[in-house]
C-alpha cells in the first residue's frame, strides 16, 4: 500500500501555526537584542569618545570631539601608529575578524558559517574599534557598531534552540538596530539589513527587524536625544529646474564610488605584498594616517561636525576639496592596511564634500543656476556609498531620515540610481561583496521572484508517465530498457502497478542493478526489486514543496498521485523537469520578442 506523506505542507495546519508560534519568540528575541543593542551602540559611541578626549585633549568625556584643535602637537604622527599597533596584535591573537569595516564579515557569517558569529569577535571588535578611531583612525562608529550589533544577535541565536534562518533573522536585527541607534534612522536601518545581510523580504524577518530598529531608535532618543545624528537646516532643492545637474553629479558619484573601491582593494593587495608580519601594516597605515593628520587634522577621527558644517554649507570650496582628497586618502591608507573601522561617516563625509563642491562650482560656471551646495552635498553623501556597496535603496532613505523633508526625495532617487547604474556597468562586485569574492564567496544581491513557489507540480509533471506491472521480471524490464524503447527510458525509475493499474511501487535504474548482480536476479519481478515505501508528490502542490520533499528523502523523483486516491497515478515529477522549468522560464523571461512597431514594419504590403 502507498503511504499518504506526511510532508504535505500546504494542508498542514500544525506546521504553519509552528511557524507563527517561531517567528513570535523570534520577535521576542528582537525585541531584546533592539534594547540591548541600543545600549551597546551607546556604550561604543561613549568608549571612542572617552579614548579621544584622554589621548587629544588630556580630558574625561563621553562625546566624540572635533580633532582640528587637537593638544597633540607633532605627536600626531605617531599616536595612530600606536593605535594601528595595538589593533594589528589584536587582530593577530585575537581574532582577525575583527579587521576591516564589520560588514563583509556579517554577510559571511550568514552565507558560509550558518550565521554563527564567535564570542570574541563581539568583544574584540568594539575595543578594537575603539582604540582605532580614538587614536585619530578616520573611521566612523557604525561599521563596528553593526558588526558587533550583529554578533550580539548571533550569540543569542547560538545560546538558544534556532535554526540557521532564525540565527540569520537575529544577526540581522542585531545589526539594524546598532545601525538605528547610532544614526536614529530605523527605516534605513531595517532595508539595510535586508539588501546586505538577509537577501529576503519575507514577514518572518521583517516583522523582527522592525521591532529591533524601533527599539533600538527609542534608546536612541532615551540616551543620545531625539535628533538626528546631522542637524541639517532648512535647504533648497531647486526641483524641478536643477534636475540636470543633479544628473551629472550622478554620474560623477558613480565614478567616485567605482575608483574608491577599486582603490581600497589595490592599498589591501600593496599591504599584502609587504615582507612583514601582518600585525605591523595598521602601524604603518597609521603613520601614514598621521602625516596627513599633521597638516590636515579634519581627517582625524569621526568627523560628525565636518560632515554637519558640509551639509549646512559653511565650509568653502577649497576646504571641500581638501576634505575630498584628503579624507579619502586617509581612509584608503588606513583601512587598507587592516586596522578596524567604519565605512559609512567616512564615505558620507567624502561624499558630500564631492555634492557641495560640485553645486559650488556649477555656480561659478552658471551663476544663474543658484544651486544649493548643501542639497548637493546631501545627495552626494547618499549617492557614493550608495552606489559603492550597491545599497542605493537603503541610502536613499538614510539621507530622507536626516532631512524629514519630502522634497529630497527626487534629486535623491535620481543621483543615487545613476551612481548605482554607473557602479554596475564598471564593478563586478561591491565594496562590501569584493573581499568575499576574493575568499570564493559569491553573493547574490538581487532579488527575484523564485520560480518553484510560482508553479505547481501539474505545471511541470509529465502527465502520461509509463509503468510496468509487479509482475513483470526483472530481466525482461531490463531488456526493454536496453533496447531503447522510448516509454521505458524516458525517466530514471518507473512506477509500479497492479492487475487494477493501482500505484504499488517504485523501481529506479539501481534497484534493476542490484536486482541483476544476485543469482537469478532476472527471475526476480519487479515488485519485489522496487521499493514499496513511496514518497508522491500531489499536482496541485507547489513545486517548491515537492523538491523539499525529494532532498528531505534524497530521493529524485516523485510519483504524483490524485490527493482523493493516492493509488491512482496521474503523473510522474523527476529532476531533470524541474531544472528544466526553470531553465526555460528564465529563457523565456529574457529573450526578446518582436513589437507592435516590428511586426507592423515587416507585415506584408495588401496585393492591390
Amino acid at each position: 500500500m502507498v503511504e499518504r506523506e506526511s510532508l504535505d505542507y500546504r494542508n498542514d495546519g500544525g506546521t504553519r501555526g509552528a511557524g507563527n508560534f517561531r517567528m513570535l519568540v523570534v520577535s521576542l528575541l528582537a525585541a531584546v537584542i533592539g534594547v540591548v543593542a541600543g545600549f551597546v551602540a551607546y556604550g561604543l559611541y561613549s568608549l571612542i569618545g572617552i579614548c579621544t578626549n584622554l589621548i587629544y585633549f588630556h580630558r574625561f568625556g563621553l562625546d566624540i570631539p572635533s580633532l582640528q584643535n587637537h593638544l597633540l602637537g607633532g605627536w600626531v604622527v605617531v599616536v595612530p601608529a600606536i593605535g594601528g599597533l595595538i589593533v594589528g596584535l589584536m587582530a593577530k591573537y585575537g581574532s582577525q575578524k575583527i579587521r576591516g569595516h564589520g560588514i563583509p564579515e556579517a554577510m559571511e557569517a550568514v552565507l558560509v558559517n550558518r550565521s554563527r558569529i564567535a564570542p570574541r569577535v563581539a568583544i574584540l571588535k568594539p575595543i578594537s574599534a575603539a582604540i582605532a578611531i580614538g587614536t585619530g583612525g578616520p573611521f566612523g562608529a557604525e561599521g563596528p557598531i553593526i558588526q558587533t550589533g550583529g554578533a550580539l544577535g548571533s550569540l543569542i541565536g547560538q545560546l538558544l534552540h534556532t535554526t540557521a534562518s532564525e540565527r540569520k533573522v537575529l544577526l540581522a536585527c542585531g545589526a539594524a538596530a546598532g545601525m538605528a541607534a547610532t544614526f536614529s534612522a530605523p527605516i534605513a536601518a531595517v532595508i539595510l539589513a535586508i539588501e546586505l545581510l538577509l537577501f529576503e523580504f519575507k514577514s518572518r524577518s521583517f516583522i523582527p527587524l522592525v521591532i529591533a530598529s524601533s527599539l533600538a531608535t527609542a534608546v536612541h532618543f532615551l540616551l543620545m536625544g531625539r535628533g538626528p545624528m546631522f542637524d541639517i537646516g532648512p535647504v533648497d532643492f531647486s526641483v524641478p529646474a536643477a534636475l540636470p545637474f543633479y544628473a551629472v553629479l550622478g554620474l560623477i558619484c558613480g565614478l567616485a564610488a567605482v575608483g574608491f573601491s577599486n582603490a581600497l582593494y589595490w592599498v589591501e593587495d600593496m599591504f599584502e605584498k609587504l615582507p612583514i608580519d601582518s600585525a605591523w601594516w595598521p602601524a604603518i597605515g597609521g603613520l601614514m594616517l598621521g602625516v596627513i593628520g599633521l597638516f590636515f587634522p579634519r581627517v582625524l577621527g569621526v568627523g560628525y561636525d565636518t560632515i554637519s558644517g558640509i551639509l549646512n554649507n559653511n565650509l568653502a570650496l577649497p576646504v571641500l576639496l581638501a576634505v575630498m582628497v584628503f579624507k579619502s586618502l586617509a581612509l584608503l591608507v588606513s583601512l587598507g592596511s587592516g586596522t578596524s573601522g567604519g565605512l559609512l561617516a567616512p564615505m558620507f563625509m567624502a561624499g558630500a564634500a564631492l555634492g557641495g563642491a560640485f553645486a559650488m562650482v556649477m555656480n561659478m560656471i552658471f551663476p544663474g543656476a543658484h544651486l544649493a551646495p548643501g542639497a548637493f552635498a546631501l545627495v552626494g553623501m547618499a549617492a557614493v556609498f550608495g552606489a559603492a556597496s550597491r545599497a542605493t535603496f537603503t541610502f536613499i532613505i538614510f539621507a530622507f531620515e536626516m532631512t524629514h523633508d519630502y522634497n529630497a526625495i527626487l534629486p535623491l532617487m535620481l543621483v543615487c540610481v545613476l551612481a548605482d547604474g554607473i557602479a554596475l556597468v564598471f564593478m563586478r562586485n561591491s565594496i562590501m561583496t569584493e573581499k568575499l569574492a576574493r575568499r570564493g564567496v559569491r553573493v547574490h544581491q538581487e532579488y527575484e521572484a523564485d520560480l518553484l513557489r510560482q508553479t505547481t507540480v501539474a505545471d511541470v509533471m509529465d502527465p502520461s508517465p509509463a509503468s510496468v506491472p509487479a509482475g513483470m521480471l526483472v530481466g525482461d524490464l531490463v531488456d526493454r530498457i536496453a533496447r531503447r524503447e522510448p516509454e521505458m527510458v524516458r525517466h530514471q525509475a518507473l512506477p509500479i502497478v497492479d492487475d487494477e493499474h493501482r500505484l504499488v511501487g517504485i523501481v529506479t535504474r539501481g534497484d534493476l542493478m542490484r536486482a541483476m548482480e544476485q543469482a537469478d536476479g532476472g527471475d526476480h519481478t519487479v515488485g519485489a526489486a522496487g521499493a514499496d515505501g513511496l514518497i508522491v508528490a500531489y499536482a496541485d502542490e507547489i513545486l517548491h514543496d515537492a523538491v523539499l520533499r525529494m532532498m528531505q528523502n534524497d530521493v529524485g523523483r516523485l510519483p504524483v498521485v490524485d490527493r482523493a486516491d493516492p493509488t491512482r497515478l496521474i503523473g510522474y515529477l523527476g529532476r531533470s523537469a524541474v531544472m528544466k522549468a526553470r531553465l526555460n522560464r528564465h529563457h523565456e523571461e529574457n529573450t526578446r520578442e518582436p513589437g507592435w512597431l516590428g511586426k507592423a514594419i515587416t507585415r506584408p504590403l495588401p496585393s492591390s
